[in-house]
C-alpha cells in the first residue's frame, strides 16, 4: 500500500528563487565553522606579525622630476621643434618606460658603482661563482668581462627596487627607490634622475649629429651634381653659341628682332608720311605745299612780287609796255617768279627724296627683319636641349641650397644644448622606514586571515558531502522530512530525554508521529520499517521512541528488532534476548511465544533472537509474510528495527513486506551519496518509502530554532537558556 506524505508546517518553508541570496544561510555558514575562520584569520595574522618582525626595514627615497612636452625655443625651425598635442599621453607614456629602461638602470649601476656595494654582495658572489661553474661544464667562457657580466645581473635587482610614481594632473614625476641602506637609496634616486637627463641630452645630441652627418653626405652628393649640370649647360651653351644675358630675359636675336620690328613699324610709318606729302606735292603748281607756305625766302620773294607787280600796274596807267621801265618791272617779276618756281620745284624734289628714303628704309627693315625670324627659330629649336639643361642645374641648385640651409639650422640648434627635463627636489636621506609597515601589514594580515578563513568555511561546506540540516535532507532525497531529532547532550540518554515530555527530543518525536498520522490516507501505516544508508545512525532509537509514541495514542504497538546481524534492541529496551524473530522465522517457535511485553501495557517487544548464520534466506522465505500477518491480529502497528541498506541484502527483503518505510539520516554522519544510493535500492525493490527521519541534529549549531520548526525551543533538564 503506497502512501502521500504531506510534510508538517513545521518543516516546510516557502518556496523562494533559487538565484536569491540567503544571508542567514551563509550566517549559519560561518556560525557553523566559527572555530574554523578563528583559526585561519588567527594563523595568517600571526604569520603577518612574524613576517613583520623579521623582515628588514626598507628605506625609500623619492626624487621628483619635471617633464614638458617641448623644449624652450630658441629657433623656432620647422621641423625641428617637435609640435605634438598637448592631451596626447604617449609622451608622458613613453618617458616612464625610459625611466625603467634596463639601459638606464645599467648606466645607473656603472655610475654609482654598485657592484661593490655591500647591499648586493650575495648576487654578485652568485654571479662569480656561476661564472666559475661554466669552464667546468664545458660551456664556452663568456667573452665579455666579469665587471660588464656583474653589472647586467644588477639590472633586474636594481629595477625591482624602482619605483616610478607619475603625479596625476600634472607633470612631475616621483623616482622612488627601495633600499635597506637609507644613503643607498637617497643616491641611487638622484642618480636615476641626473642619469636620465643626461640621457635625455645625449639623445637629442645623437639625432642631430646624425641629422648633419646625413645632410653632409646628401650636400657632397649634390654638390657634385650640381657642377655636373652646370658643366654640362655652358658646354651646350659653348657649342651652340647661345648666350644668356641673365634669368628670364630674351636672347639678343630676339631682343634685336623686337627692336628691329619696331623700327620696321616706325619705318612704315614714316614711309606712308612721305609718300603722302610726295602725292600732295606731285599735283598742281606746288605753291600750297607746307614747305612752300613755311618757306620765309618764298614768302618774301612773292612779297616782292608783289610789290613790283603793283607798281607795273600803276605805272600802265601812265606808260606803255613798251616803256623801258615797264619793261625793267616786268624783267623783275620774271626772275622773281623762276626764282619762286626754283625754290618749290626744290622743295617738290626734297620731298621726292624723303618718300624714296623711307620706302628704302622700310625695304631693308623688312629684309633684315625677315632673317631675324629664322634666327630666332633656329636659336628656339637649339633651346629645347639647353632649357632642360638650363632648368637641371637650377633643380639641382635649388637642392642644395635648401640642404645648406638646413644643415646651419640643425648645426644652430644642436649647439642650444635645450632640456626638457628638470629636478625640482632632489631625494634626501629618509629618515623613517618605508616598509614593512607594522599596522598596515597586520590589518592587511588580519584581513586576508578572515577572508581566507570565511573562504575555507564555504570551500569545506560546499565539499562537505554529509547532511547537516532538515533542508539538505530534503535536497538530497526528495522525500518528505519527517521531522529532525535533536542531538543530546553529553551524559544523557535517549531514555531520560524522553522521560521529560517537555524536552527538545520528546517533542520531535511527537511531530514525527503526528506527521506519520498524515501518512496514508488510513494513519499510521500497520507495518512501519525503520532502516538507514549505514550503521550507528540512529533507527533503532527512533523505532523505540516512536513505538512508544503509538502507544500513547492507545494503540497497541509491538516493536520487532529486525537487525539480525547487530541488535540493540534488547539492550536499549532492558528486555532479554533467549529468542526472538529469527526462532520463529526459522520454525523453531512460535509468533506469540517470543513477544515480550515492556512497561507500558500497550506496548510489546521482539528481540532479534539468536543471530543465524544467512539472514537473507530467512527475509526471503514465506515465514516473514505470515510473521507479519499473525502479527497484525494480535497488535494495530508493527514497527520494525531493520538493517543498514547498504551493502546488506535485508533491508530491501524487509522494505517489500512492510507497509512503509522511514529512511534514518544521522546529521553530519550520513553522506549525500550513501542516502541516495540507500534511497535509490529502496524504490528500486518498489518499497513504499514514506519520509526521511533526521537524529543527532545540533539545533544550536545551525542556528537554533530559525527555520526549524523550533526543535530547540525546549532543552532535557530546563528551557533554553
Amino acid at each position: 500500500m503506497s502512501a502521500v506524505l504531506t510534510p508538517p508546517p513545521a518543516l516546510t518553508a516557502p518556496a523562494r528563487d533559487d538565484d536569491e541570496i540567503n544571508l542567514l544561510e551563509y550566517w549559519q555558514i560561518l556560525r557553523e565553522r566559527k572555530w574554523l575562520v578563528a583559526s585561519i584569520a588567527g594563523a595568517v595574522f600571526m604569520l603577518a606579525l612574524v613576517f613583520t618582525l623579521l623582515a628588514t626595514p626598507i628605506f625609500r627615497a623619492s626624487s621628483t622630476l619635471q617633464i614638458e612636452r617641448d623644449t624652450m625655443k630658441i629657433m623656432d625651425v620647422e621641423g625641428l621643434t617637435p609640435a605634438e598635442s598637448p592631451m596626447d599621453r604617449d609622451f608622458y607614456q613613453t618617458q616612464y618606460e625610459l625611466l625603467k629602461s634596463r639601459s638606464l638602470a645599467l648606466r645607473v649601476i656603472q655610475d654609482q658603482r654598485l657592484v661593490e656595494h655591500g647591499q648586493y654582495k650575495k648576487t654578485i658572489e652568485a654571479v662569480d661563482e656561476s661564472l666559475a661553474e661554466k669552464p667546468k661544464s664545458g660551456a664556452a667562457v663568456p667573452a665579455e668581462p666579469k665587471q660588464a657580466v656583474r653589472e647586467r645581473a644588477l639590472v633586474e635587482t636594481v629595477l625591482k627596487a624602482l619605483t616610478i610614481e607619475p603625479i596625476r594632473n600634472s607633470r612631475l614625476v616621483r623616482i622612488n627607490f627601495d633600499s635597506a641602506d637609507p644613503l643607498l637609496a637617497a643616491r641611487v634616486a638622484n642618480a636615476f634622475a641626473d642619469a636620465f637627463i643626461a640621457s635625455n641630452l645625449e639623445r637629442k645630441f645623437d639625432a642631430s649629429a646624425y641629422a648633419r652627418k646625413f645632410l653632409e653626405e646628401r650636400l657632397a652628393q649634390l654638390k657634385a651634381r650640381l657642377e655636373d649640370s652646370e658643366t654640362a649647360l655652358v658646354q651646350f651653351a659653348t657649342t651652340e653659341q647661345i648666350v644668356s644675358i641673365g634669368e628670364n630675359m630674351p636672347s639678343l636675336d630676339a631682343q634685336n628682332l623686337a627692336e628691329l620690328n619696331a623700327s620696321l613699324a616706325q619705318a612704315q610709318g614714316d614711309r606712308i608720311r612721305a609718300e603722302a606729302k610726295w602725292a600732295q606735292a606731285s599735283r598742281g603748281d606746288g605753291l600750297g605745299l607746307p614747305q612752300v607756305v613755311a618757306s620765309p625766302l618764298i614768302q618774301k620773294l612773292r612779297e616782292a612780287r608783289s610789290l613790283l607787280a603793283g607798281e607795273y600796274q600803276e605805272k600802265l596807267r601812265t606808260f606803255k609796255p613798251d616803256y623801258p621801265d615797264m619793261q625793267r618791272l616786268a624783267g623783275e617779276i620774271a626772275e622773281i617768279d623762276r626764282q619762286v618756281a626754283g625754290e618749290v620745284a626744290h622743295i617738290r624734289n626734297s620731298v621726292r627724296a624723303e618718300y624714296e628714303s623711307a620706302s628704302n628704309q622700310e625695304a631693308l627693315l623688312e629684309a633684315r627683319l625677315s632673317g631675324l625670324k629664322a634666327d630666332v627659330l633656329d636659336l628656339q629649336s637649339r633651346s629645347i636641349q639647353y632649357n632642360i639643361l638650363k632648368r637641371e642645374a637650377e633643380t639641382n641648385r635649388q637642392l642644395y641650397d635648401g640642404l645648406l640651409q638646413r644643415y646651419k639650422e640643425i648645426g644652430v640648434v644642436g649647439n642650444v644644448g635645450a632640456n626638457n627635463v628638470s629636478v625640482i627636489d632632489r631625494a634626501e636621506v629618509p629618515n623613517g622606514r618605508h616598509s614593512p609597515r607594522v599596522p598596515l601589514n597586520l590589518a592587511v594580515g588580519l584581513l586576508l586571515g578572515v577572508f581566507a578563513g570565511v573562504l575555507g568555511a564555504f570551500v569545506l561546506h560546499h565539499l562537505d558531502r554529509s547532511i547537516a540540516t532538515p533542508k539538505a535532507l530534503s535536497e538530497a532525497a526528495p522525500l518528505p522530512v519527517l521531522g529532525a531529532i535533536p542531538k543530546l547532550a553529553d551524559g544523557i540518554t535517549p531514555e531520560q530525554a524522553s522521560a521529560d515530555v517537555r524536552s527538545a527530543f520528546a517533542e520531535s518525536y511527537r511531530s514525527v508521529r503526528t506527521a506519520l498520522q498524515f501518512a496514508t490516507p488510513n494513519g499510521i501505516p500497520r507495518s512501519l520499517l525503520f532502516t538507514s544508508p549505514s550503521a550507528a545512525e540512529g533507527k533503532s532509537t527512533s523505532a523505540l521512541e516512536l513505538a512508544r509514541n503509538i502507544a500513547q495514542l492507545g494503540r497497541r504497538v509491538v516493536l520487532v528488532d529486525a537487525d539480525l546481524r547487530k541488535p540493540t534492541l534488547h539492550r536499549i529496551g532492558g528486555v532479554t534476548n533467549g529468542q526472538g524473530l529469527s526462532n520463529v522465522l526459522a520454525g523453531a517457535a512460535g509468533v506469540l511465544e517470543v513477544v515480550q511485553s515492556t512497561s507500558d501495557a500497550r506496548l510489546s517487544i521482539i528481540t532479534s533472537g539468536p543471530l543465524p548464520p544467512s539472514p537473507p534466506e530467512l527475509f526471503a522465505g514465506e515465514r516473514l509474510p505470515a510473521l507479519l500477518h499473525e502479527l497484525s491480529q494480535h497488535f494495530e502497528v508493527i514497527v520494525l528495527d531493520g538493517p543498514p541498506v547498504l551493502g546488506l541484502a535485508d533491508a530491501p527483503l524487509l522494505a517489500t513486506q512492510a507497509d512503509a518505510t522511514i529512511l534514518v539520516a544521522a546529521a553530519d554522519a550520513t553522506r549525500t551519496d550513501s542516502l541516495q544510493a540507500a534511497l535509490h535500492r529502496l524504490t528500486s525493490v518498489r518499497a513504499r518509502v514514506v519520509g526521511t527521519l533526521l537524529t543527532q541534529f545540533d539545533v544550536r549549531r545551525k542556528g537554533g530554532a530559525q527555520g526549524y520548526g523550533g526543535y530547540s525551543y525546549y532543552e532535557y533538564g530546563g528551557e533554553r537558556g
